[in-house]
């Protein structure tokens, strides 16, 4: 029931983004047109919602805070808000985060999310570790271990999956989970 209650509160917050974002599309028409100079609409998020807010930081990123269903709200931001807006947000198989980025070796940064990680590190990029290869990464030390960084998302393979790391790679086929190093 809980992951039933996350997932419904992901959906909602998507539905909720999609309305304002279109209200704020309709008032820029209104605007372009001059047919309401005097009536002006702010787009901001409430609190109690569980939309997504979304303002600029310097330098041009962006943030978004997501509403948690304990009442908080959780940062995304730069590249690893790239990449979970890549992979679905909210509604992904990733869901909410559970936590603020942090502090990852070599400079790197990673940030949590219910079904899975968003670590990104300026001499790799930024990618999704999850599921069983996640398990084995971290078993061997993560991204201060022998295999580092990821250096791809996971992908398809004849049977299973793999992600690559700076140091080897970790595939899972036919429910075996391999960790290569190189």
């Amino acid at each position: 029931m809980h992951h039933f209650a996350r997932r419904t509160a992901g959906i909602i917050a998507a539905l909720a983004l999609v309305t304002a974002l279109g209200a704020a599309c309709d008032k820029d028409k209104d605007n372009k047109d001059n047919k309401s100079s005097a009536t002006s609409t702010s787009m901001t998020a409430n609190s109690t919602t569980e939309a997504p807010t979304t303002s600029a930081e310097a330098g041009g990123a962006t943030e978004t805070k997501i509403a948690t269903p304990g009442g908080g709200e959780i940062a995304v931001a730069g590249g690893i808000l790239d990449k979970y807006n890549q992979m679905g947000g909210v509604t992904s198989p990733l869901g909410l985060p559970t936590g603020p980025a942090t502090d990852a070796p070599d400079g790197g940064k990673v940030q949590e999310f219910d079904g899975g990680a968003i670590y990104s590190s300026p001499a790799h990029g930024t990618h999704v570790v999850w599921g069983e290869i996640r398990k084995a990464w971290e078993a061997d030390g993560g991204a201060g271990g022998k295999l580092g960084f990821p250096t791809s998302d996971e992908y398809d393979i004849p049977g299973g999956k793999q992600s690559d790391f700076s140091g080897g790679s970790i595939t899972w086929v036919n429910g075996e989970t391999t960790v290569t190093q190189k």
